[in-house]
């Protein structure tokens, strides 16, 4: 149970990005804070003074995580790319599609540049960001361009050595005029290299020199000239800044670090997506005392991704994994393609793996018995249902129902929980096309149908939910409902286990009906907990739909049945006549008379009132 005073006073006094759930995991707003304690803090407090929408937000909160980074600069890069990954309903005024400029260097140019980008490119070259002021990347160009005597022109060379006469820059000294052929590409690429390193963050020589002529123009009384000194040093610290949330080379990793401890261990993992670090899970490991840590992590990948849908190009590590050799070629079996473990041991790389390092400590000592019964809820009650049913490993399961009126308007709804724990992102509703009338049964053999023959689609994206079959599929029914379900698998050549949830008279869970037999559930263990969670669930999404569908009904227009009456001319009709019954007694002559009304669209609307054709101006 999240206690809400007891997660207050966890919150660290870091930078970081705070995630806010409502009571249906849906992660309605995401921020970012200088410090995690003060700001996340200031939306309880009684005495706070809010707009009406975060209020509305703040009442729908129940409960909220946190990652730590190691600036402000990063929280804010990694609130933008959780942002548009997870779209929360209550940061509108940050779906704008904002991005954050880069520093380019045109490497693999025989006579590199330093550029201004607004996207990072796969074009071989070396990018640094993203970055929040596009002023200051600008100005560190210059002042990169002056100190070691780059070029900034868009000349292509060799071609265009000597077809011009030198520019101003070489005029005053700061460009060596590789144009004119002054200057050798190796003398050249060797002050390249000191830029690139200067960009790196060896900037103290440079900072020390602008800080002394910085005092010295104070000293002289020159305050100006001072305050550009100061600018030109805070813009290098802005562009030098580390920022480890974003990589330049788009590629899809996993990031996996551990805390230990004594028999208890928290193995965090950050997932990079198109070189953007997205989103963070943590999981909770017992029994951990005496073994090795590269067993441990060995024993972990394989438990994780035995059940992922995705695996990635590259899995980090702190350390070398135990069987690397055999696992790497069962991923890579299972991706497709070649996986690879790395274990960075410097530069940006290990950085931003002791950053996964730290949040997984902050987890394993705040939040252990949260995590505990987290655990508890998600993949230990999968376990309890897993020994209830005699199987193993099962990791995603899928739960169907239907839901209409009287036959009116039937839609279907698929949900998904993977290791206990519902992924929205896979959820998926249907509207039944070919069954008419109260027929559940129908509805189900049709929606059940169009999902699986959707799985034996070749070429499926790996993002494409339906191109990955569940371990289990639950129905919310009991024997009529299975034997739906084991029909439709079996007339797609597809073997997956069907489980019932069979409720009482009284619409509660009851057991569970699996190989044509009932099985009794224990109504006090977690197994059923999440039993319960998936059926509501389930239900809830078909609703959901079901009352959207209706809603779009009730405002359906009887004009739109008209052939030819389309949007516009229904609206035109509207604003001619007073009301619909106007409009059915009108003649064909004042319909004609409609802006945007055609002979033939006044006679469709003549024959849909009922009366005849060639009616005249004449009124019964």
């Amino acid at each position: 149970m999240f206690n809400l005073d007891e997660e207050l006073k966890k919150l660290p006094a870091k930078p970081g990005v705070y995630l806010m759930h409502d009571k249906s995991d849906e992660i309605i707003y995401v921020g970012k804070a200088i410090s995690l304690k003060n700001r996340v803090r200031q939306y309880f407090q009684k005495s706070r003074n809010v707009t009406p929408k975060i209020q509305r937000m703040i009442d729908r909160i129940a409960w909220f995580e946190y990652i730590v980074t190691d600036s402000e600069l990063e929280a804010l890069v990694l609130e933008c790319n959780l942002i548009k990954e997870y779209s929360p309903r209550y940061n509108t005024m940050l779906k704008d599609g904002k991005s954050y400029p880069f520093l380019k260097a045109t490497v693999k140019e025989a006579y590199p540049r330093l550029l201004f980008a607004r996207e990072m490119k796969r074009d071989n070259s070396r990018y640094f960001g993203p970055f929040t002021s596009g002023k200051a990347i600008r100005d560190t160009i210059e002042l990169v361009n002056s100190l070691f005597h780059l070029r900034s022109c868009r000349k292509s060379f060799p071609r265009d050595i000597g077809k011009e006469r030198p520019c101003l820059y070489h005029q005053i000294g700061q460009c060596p005029a590789p144009c004119q052929g002054n200057v050798s590409e190796e003398a050249y690429r060797a002050d390249f290299e000191k830029a690139l390193k200067f960009l790196q963050g060896d900037t103290k020589p440079v900072i020390r020199e602008l800080t002394e002529k910085m005092e010295e123009a104070s000293a002289h009384m020159e305050f100006e000239e001072a305050a550009g000194y100061r600018d030109l040093i805070q813009s290098i610290q802005q562009v030098t800044e580390k920022q480890k949330i974003t990589s330049d080379d788009n590629e899809d990793r996993d990031i996996v670090a551990m805390a230990r401890g004594g028999d208890e261990a928290v193995v965090q993992v950050f997932f990079i997506r198109g070189g953007k670090l997205i989103g963070r899970e943590h999981y909770y490991l017992t029994g951990v005392l005496e073994e090795e840590n590269a067993d441990v992590l060995s024993a972990f990948i394989k438990q994780m991704y035995s059940g992922t849908p995705y695996i990635p190009k590259e899995i980090w590590t702190e350390e070398e994994v135990s069987d690397s050799e055999a696992i790497l070629e069962w991923l890579s079996a299972k991706r497709e393609r070649k996986v690879y473990f790395r274990v960075p041991k410097r530069g940006e790389k290990e950085r931003l793996l002791e950053l996964a390092k730290r949040n997984a400590f902050m987890v394993l000592t705040k939040d252990a018995e949260k995590l505990k019964a987290e655990h508890a809820r998600t993949v230990g009650a999968m376990e309890e249902i897993q020994r209830l049913l005699g199987m193993q490993g099962l990791v995603r399961v899928e739960s169907y129902d239907i839901s209409n009126i009287n036959g009116f308007e039937t839609v279907g709804s698929m949900v998904v929980f993977e290791n206990g724990k519902a992924k929205k992102n896979d959820y998926r509703k249907f509207r039944i096309r070919t069954v008419s009338g109260p027929d559940d049964y129908g509805a189900m053999e049709e929606m059940l149908t169009r999902r699986f023959e959707h799985s034996k689609r070749e070429n499926l994206s790996e993002l494409d939910s339906f191109g990955h079959l569940p371990d289990i599929i639950f129905m919310d029914g009991g024997k009529g409902q299975v034997n739906i379900a084991e029909k439709v698998l079996l007339n797609l050549d597809i073997s997956v286990p069907v489980c019932g949830m069979v409720k009482d008279d009284h619409h509660r869970t009851r057991g569970l009906y699996f190989r044509n037999q009932e099985i009794p559930i224990d109504t006090h263990g977690q197994g059923f907990r999440l039993i319960t969670k998936i059926q509501d669930e389930t239900h809830r999404f078909a609703i959901e739909y079901h009352k959207q569908i209706r809603s779009k009904a009730q405002v359906h227009s009887v004009l739109d049945d008209i052939p030819t009456i389309g949007e516009t001319r229904r609206k035109a009709l509207m604003r001619y006549f007073d009301s619909i019954e106007e409009i059915r007694n009108a003649t064909l002559e004042e319909l004609k008379a409609v802006p945007g009304m055609n002979e033939r669209s006044a006679r469709e609307v003549v024959k849909w009132a009922g009366r005849e054709q060639g009616e005249t101006s004449d009124r019964s």
